[in-house]
């Protein structure tokens, strides 16, 4: 049932984006402008919006962002339930599950860092 609400509101929004983006095409390049400013996108002088701006609201936008919302139900983790199983890639490339690396009883502990 997410799945089905997920598929009916993205392919909303993309047919009435796709619609503004035909009848309002200076409004529609200011907002995808102002969304890639958000997302920093357009801080690359050689990425300009004409290489990124025209895929919004296409089909290949479509098919990637219901991609992403149908993984992210899968993703979601919620307090006193099971931490989820997500796939993680080792040091040497291979692709495991967080509970992979569980053993016996033993507590998993998950350390962040970064190395710059």
């Amino acid at each position: 049932l997410q799945k089905i609400l997920i598929l009916l509101h993205v392919t909303t929004s993309v047919v009435v984006g796709k619609m503004l983006m035909i009848l309002f095409p200076n409004a529609m390049k200011r907002y995808i402008l102002k969304l890639g400013q958000k997302s920093r996108m357009n801080e690359n002088p050689k990425f300009s919006y004409e290489n990124w701006g025209p895929t919004f609201f296409s089909f290949k936008y479509l098919l990637f962002v219901l991609k992403v919302k149908w993984k992210r139900l899968e993703d979601e983790a919620y307090e006193g339930h099971p931490a989820p199983n997500a796939p993680v890639v080792t040091s040497s490339g291979e692709v495991r599950h967080l509970l992979d690396f569980m053993q016996d009883n033993r507590p998993l502990i998950l350390n962040f860092g970064s190395c710059t």
